[in-house]
């Protein structure tokens, strides 16, 4: 099917999508496609004025074409604010794969993810490539075979492994500074927390604040997520799904770990928690969402700022992995969170709106370089 200019329509809607999305500003997108493995791939650079744009890979049955390259384009954008504020030295960018990586076969993922390395490759390092949801410390060994350009791997292949581990801690610091800011104690010690999603983050921010004292409320659309905590934690709350979760009384933090949107005009309203902290990107779904948090006196964590232990991890891994060299910059998460809630206060606005300030600075200035 085309339109009147004999475009395909998906190619329009995509083109549409590209020059006139509220996340604007892109240096470089790439549009990918081999047809011998199936592999459908948009690659998206927001910036490279602080270094090589760095981000993950996503895999993820999109609706449309339009729909992926409006998620590259948000989570790349995203990207490079939450570079920045971890202070590394690196540009934005993010990959995703259209397709459901649980419906493919072990040798079409391997063939596909070999041709996904080498678009990567093709863009001679303007890109550093790592995991994603969908995507797996495995897949970015496969990709590391086409693509030197890959950072998430194995240990067994020169990387360090799972970066949820350092994603989940740098989440809980986050949370600390939001219960110091608050409450004016760091110690999640007696606070009740809800997580939606305990996946490969979620399940890992589940044991931090247990071992901080505090009680946890889970819930998750997939049925294993939840049996793995429950088996290892018995007795832990479960909630029936997430609209039941926001809304559970006696709430003090609320965790979005999953897929972004989370905050939007039917939850917010809703919500009963004082902190959201959590480790999905893009959890405000829309410009004006975080004026709706402060309205109500919630604290919002920037999600950018607290989730970047993870991107923290595998920058480091380009330079020799060292965990402990590693954690200790996650923990800044602390600091940093901190800082941002201080800059709110003082300009009188949001704290997503002072971290991207914070951000925006921190890139204006690299550029004019």
């Amino acid at each position: 099917m085309t339109d009147v200019t004999g475009a395909p329509v998906a190619t329009v809607d995509v083109l549409n999508t590209l020059f006139h999305s509220e996340q604007g500003g892109h240096e470089q997108v790439v549009l990918c496609q081999d047809r011998a493995s199936g592999l459908k791939a948009v690659i998206a650079l927001h910036s490279t004025a602080l270094g090589p744009a760095l981000g993950g890979t996503r895999f993820y049955p999109y609706a449309s074409e339009q729909d992926a390259v409006a998620d590259a384009l948000n989570l790349s954008r995203g990207m490079s604010y939450k570079n920045a504020m971890a202070g590394l030295d690196h540009g934005g960018g993010k990959a995703v794969i259209i397709g459901d990586p649980e419906l493919i076969e072990a040798r079409q993922r391997t063939e596909l993810l070999l041709a996904y390395g080498r678009f990567v490759a093709s863009l001679g390092g303007r890109y550093v490539t790592a995991c994603d949801v969908g995507t797996y410390v495995a897949d970015m060994d496969v990709v590391a075979r086409e693509c030197r350009w890959t950072t998430g791997r194995s240990p067994e292949n020169g990387g360090a492994g799972d970066s949820s581990v350092l994603t989940a801690f740098g989440v809980f610091q986050g949370m600390r500074a939001s219960a110091q800011h608050l409450w004016g104690d760091p110690s999640l010690r007696g606070r009740k927390v809800g997580i939606a999603g305990v996946g490969k983050v979620g399940h890992h921010l589940v044991e931090h604040l247990l071992q901080d004292g505090a009680s946890v409320v889970i819930t998750d659309v997939r049925d294993e997520s939840v049996r793995r905590i429950t088996e290892r934690h018995p007795g832990i709350a479960v909630a029936a799904d997430t609209d039941a979760l926001i809304r559970t009384e006696g709430l003090d933090v609320y965790a979005p770990c999953a897929l972004g949107g989370a905050l939007n005009d039917d939850s917010v309203p809703v919500l009963t928690a004082k902190v959201v902290c959590g480790a999905a990107n893009n959890q405000l779904s829309h410009p004006g969402v975080e004026k709706d948090l402060a309205d109500r006196g919630i604290l919002y964590a920037p999600d950018y700022v607290v989730n970047a232990g993870g991107v923290i991890q595998v920058a480091d891994e380009l330079h020799g992995f060292d965990f402990e060299r590693s954690k200790a910059k996650a923990a800044k998460i602390f600091d940093t969170t901190l800082s941002i809630f201080a800059r709110a206060k003082d300009d009188g606005i949001p704290p997503a709106a002072a971290a991207d300030r914070i951000a925006e600075q921190r890139i204006s200035e690299a550029r004019a370089r």
